[in-house]
């Protein structure tokens, strides 16, 4: 037996115990990942410095104190979630209960990214526990210092729920080799298609957090300064390595400079004049991502705040203006900090423009006018839309957060999670006595037909 089928073999003689069915249980298992995260925060803050130089208020702010709020929700919610559901019966079925009530569905993968390596690998398995299930959590390589923290921490606060398993792809590949009960992965689209085709092997349920490029639309009714404030702020963060940062701007001609020049004054404002020497400005994963950031610069005209830094894998705030649709910029998730700001005539430009290209994961507008918050939201499709700040959504439990089409499958936080990693299972309960099924017992007769037509309302 493998490692991997070992750990999944253990993690289901828990489930199959039905140890984590009852609702203390599971309670029980979120005050602990909560307690985890209050009691050992600093060490998940210096992991965070460590893989992607994150200062430690903007590992708390984006990271921790997320998954801390993700977790209160679901201990003020989860009894009511977990009450059956009723619903109306038919006419033709009465007397009878009709109920939903949601069980666990057994034992699950999470596979996590490195760009938020432990919101990105905790907020699931809130979920995960919130819904009674053991899971096993396969962080990122690429961020190895949490990865170690999350291996040595997790055991030991969840010690007959979660499994953590390190390593690169090699590891990855044999936990798919066996057999979940749920995948949920949050990563590219590439590796998300590998996860898919491993996961149709067992038939197995998945959940596909991906990413693509999130536009901005800003018109002159807004607020340039605060607008581009805002912008800056959603797009720098982590280096521009979130997955529903704005990718790019769509704008008309007449507003670029201004909005452009903001942008700029509001870098200086975050990071100071020269963002490598600020300790709240990030830095890029890995060597083949700052490569793949360069090989992006060849269109339109950059206004960068600083130089790049190969050795330190520092990449400056970069604006990019003159980009057209066809330029290698456009044809991919940037994810790093550079902005393109592509031109358009007006709001059905822009609207053409987003129809255009793959559904995205998030959607931002700075606009006043009512009509056009209405057209963004009636005649374009994407994860989600959020009006005047980008990536906040995110911060909201009760909010469900997933893809559509290419952006992902699937959603979680809040209730959503819970029903992501359940079985909905109908029950419905009738008495033998009166026996009210007799009118569609064979042989079917005229007085049966006008009986069922009666209870109907209606001439079939």
């Amino acid at each position: 037996m493998t490692e991997a089928a070992d750990t999944v073999a253990r993690l289901r003689a828990t489930f199959d115990s039905r140890v984590t069915a009852p609702l203390d249980w599971r309670l029980a298992q979120l005050r602990a990942l909560r307690r985890m995260l209050v009691d050992r925060g600093a060490d998940f803050e210096r992991a965070l410095h460590d893989d992607l130089r994150k200062h430690p208020d903007e590992a708390r702010l984006t990271e921790i104190d997320v998954v801390v709020a993700e977790i209160d929700h679901a201990l003020r919610h989860l009894r009511s979630w977990l009450k059956p559901k009723r619903h109306p019966v038919p006419l033709l079925v009465a007397p009878a209960t009709a109920t939903v009530v949601r069980e666990p569905l057994g034992v699950v993968l999470i596979i996590a990214p490195w760009n938020y390596p432990v919101q990105l690998s905790l907020d699931p398995l809130v979920a995960a526990l919130a819904a009674g299930n053991t899971a096993v959590l396969k962080p990122s390589e690429l961020a190895p210092a949490t990865a170690a923290v999350l291996h040595s921490l997790l055991p030991e606060f969840l010690p007959e729920a979660v499994a953590v398993v390190t390593g690169g792809a090699d590891e990855t590949t044999e936990l798919l080799r066996e057999r979940f009960d749920h995948i949920f992965f949050t990563g590219g689209e590439r590796v998300g298609r590998i996860v898919a085709r491993a996961a149709a092997e067992h038939l197995t349920p998945t959940t596909l957090e991906l990413g693509g490029k999130s536009p901005v639309w800003v018109d002159g009714s807004t607020d340039l300064r605060a607008a581009a404030r805002r912008i800056a702020w959603g797009k720098f963060m982590n280096a521009g390595q979130t997955c529903v940062a704005p990718d790019y701007v769509l704008t008309t001609p007449d507003l670029t400079k201004r909005l452009v020049d903001f942008v700029g004054q509001s870098v200086r404002q975050f990071y100071g004049a020269d963002p490598a020497q600020s300790d709240s400005y990030g830095r890029i994963v890995s060597d083949s991502q700052f490569e793949r950031l360069e090989g992006l610069m060849g269109a339109g005209t950059a206004a960068a705040v600083g130089e790049p830094d190969r050795s330190s894998r520092f990449f400056p705030p970069t604006v990019l203006t003159g980009i057209r649709p066809t330029d290698p910029v456009m044809q991919q998730e940037i994810f790093g900090p550079i902005l393109p700001v592509v031109e358009v005539p007006d709001l059905d430009g822009a609207i053409a423009h987003i129809r255009a290209g793959a559904k995205p994961l998030a959607l931002y507008a700075f606009t006043e006018s009512a009509g056009a918050r209405r057209r963004l939201l009636r005649e374009t499709s994407s994860g989600a839309v959020s009006f005047g700040a980008p990536s906040a959504h995110l911060a909201v439990p009760g909010l469900p957060f997933g893809g559509v089409g290419a952006s992902g499958m699937g959603a979680y936080h809040g209730e959503r999670g819970l029903v992501t990693f359940s079985h909905e299972k109908a029950v419905l309960s009738k008495p033998l006595h009166p026996d009210t099924l007799r009118v569609a017992y064979p042989p079917f007769t005229a007085r049966k037909d006008a009986i069922v037509r009666r209870v109907l309302g209606r001439l079939r």
